[in-house]
């Protein structure tokens, strides 16, 4: 399926550089610096964690900083070239595992491992005790000390963790420490299909049930950064066929999952179902004071006004985190264009519904496919022609949607027209951007394809209707600006000036590259 011989050098570029970032390349917060327009950490770090009242002894921390997890640091690196590269390698916008722990600890090729065993016995037999018991702080302060690089728990115990402890528990505190030992586990025993603690179904009924869980965002963080590990390592080994994305959000086999995370997503951004107001409380808990009192500060004063309010701080994360599962369902499979086709035909009639536009721009900036940002809005251009064209997305069918749009979406009554023409001009600069990220990026290429090209130095391919004149650009600006004329009274609002001045830049700056 993969052609190891011509990949060769990316294996070994990613060893060097993709997987083992140095020191040097790590700002204070230990995220890595240099790479263009990477998205947010996954896993922030969880409030401190402070010391149990009961029998456990010690902290997480302390744990955390045990013999077994303080390695050697990898010496900065010199080879100006991997890092040159490596800024151009652009098939998968992110730079791996982002873990509380270990951030700059060296590689497994540097420090040989053998092969972890299970925790021996006589511990776990501690261990579960204190599960019958129902001694959660005993139980994880025993999980805490015994696990090591050496020794890694059973599956049942990190399902129990799951489960019966960060999906059931209403304190804090619990739920952070249970979430600080599964990323710990994570780290190092990275989940696989055959050790991951979790499956759809406990996810599904996650996201769906109706009830508060305290810890369901927290789970949420867990459930992707198992599917990061995952899928770099086995894009790192040229078999993504076998990683946990492939099992469970594959566009060729499992679509129906896919088709539940979209329903996540848009619940999510429109405030809808398990994510609402009422959960608030627990979205002050994960802030800092500071940013805690601009939250509050910026919430709207009546539940009305808040249902046509941008998404709040947790419905956010929980964004992102969707987001980034959708980006793992276009790259899986062999064909990102096939794959990014099918999931916008599934958000396409969503979008449509979506009656606030600050909640549309959420859906549509946070998207980290490009190449599906580009097939949605394509078709939401194409909708809104009052001629509908058969040209490919290109350049030339760009400037056909500027001169032929109509406002968006009909529906919306008490905005003004002005606005929905904004609006419209806004998502077209969008899909520009979109357009030449998937271009000059090779996005429509498999994975295993786009290192090749990458590392050829392939020039993007353009296609014949990509051939546009800044004449053209000068001219159909012109015809837009008389369509406004018609429809808006002069003189033409701030908005609408700018929003077409820029789209004109745009297409200038792509038309002299």
């Amino acid at each position: 399926m993969y052609n190891r011989d011509s990949s060769s050098r990316a294996s070994t570029q990613l060893d060097q550089v993709l997987f083992s970032p140095s020191p040097s390349s790590l700002d204070s917060n230990g995220s890595t610096c240099g790479i263009e327009e990477l998205p947010p950490r996954l896993s922030p770090a969880p409030a401190s964690i402070t010391e149990s009242p009961r029998k456990a002894k010690g902290t997480f921390l302390e744990a955390c900083g045990s013999q077994e997890a303080r390695q050697r640091v990898t010496p900065a690196r010199t080879n100006v070239d991997s890092m040159v590269w490596l800024n151009k390698l652009r098939y998968f916008r992110r730079s791996g595992v982002q873990h509380l722990f270990f951030h700059g600890t060296a590689s497994d090729k540097e420090t040989p491992q053998r092969k972890p065993k299970l925790i021996p016995s006589s511990k776990m037999s501690m261990v579960r005790t204190t599960m019958e018991e129902n001694f959660l702080e005993g139980t994880l302060h025993f999980l805490s000390d015994f696990i090591s690089r050496q020794h890694c728990p059973p599956k049942e115990i990190i399902s129990h963790l799951i489960r019966q402890i960060l999906l059931n528990s209403d304190q804090e505190e619990i739920l952070q420490n249970t979430y600080t030992l599964l990323m710990k586990i994570q780290m190092l025993h990275p989940a696989n299909t055959a050790t991951v603690g979790w499956d759809w179904t406990l996810l599904k009924y996650t996201m769906e049930n109706q009830e508060k869980l305290p810890g369901r965002l927290l789970f949420l963080q867990y459930v992707v950064q198992t599917l990061e590990d995952d899928f770099q390592q086995n894009l790192r080994l040229h078999l993504l066929q076998k990683s946990i994305t492939k099992k469970v959000l594959s566009c060729d086999t499992c679509f129906s999952n896919v088709k539940e995370v979209v329903e996540w997503l848009v619940a999510v951004v429109t405030g809808t179902r398990f994510f609402q107001l009422q959960e608030r409380t627990q979205e002050t808990t994960c802030l800092s004071a500071g940013t805690e009192r601009s939250l509050s500060a910026a919430q709207p004063a009546s539940t009305d006004q808040a249902e046509l309010a941008p998404p709040t701080f947790f419905a956010q994360k929980a964004m992102l985190l969707l987001q980034r599962m959708l980006s793992f369902a276009v790259e899986v499979d062999r064909s990102p264009n096939c794959s990014s086709c099918k999931i916008a035909d599934v958000i396409f009639p969503f979008i449509l519904n979506i009656p606030v536009r600050s909640q549309r721009e959420a859906l549509l900036n946070t998207m980290e496919s490009n190449l599906l940002r580009c097939k949605l809005l394509e078709m939401i251009f194409q909708h809104s022609c009052d001629v509908p064209t058969n040209l490919p997305l290109s350049l030339s069918k760009i400037l056909y949607f500027l001169g032929h749009s109509s406002v968006l979406l009909q529906y919306q009554d008490g905005v003004a027209t002005w606005q929905k023409w904004d609006e419209l001009l806004q998502y077209l600069s969008l899909l520009l951007l979109s357009y030449q990220n998937v271009i000059s990026e090779h996005l429509r290429s498999s994975l295993s394809e786009r290192m090749d090209l990458i590392i050829q130095k392939a020039k993007p391919k353009l296609q014949d209707d990509d051939d546009i004149s800044q004449l053209d650009i000068h001219l159909k600006i012109k015809d837009f600006l008389g369509r406004m004329e018609q429809v808006l009274e002069q003189p033409f609002p701030v908005q609408i000036k700018e929003k077409v001045c820029m789209l004109k830049k745009l297409l200038l700056v792509v038309t002299a590259t």
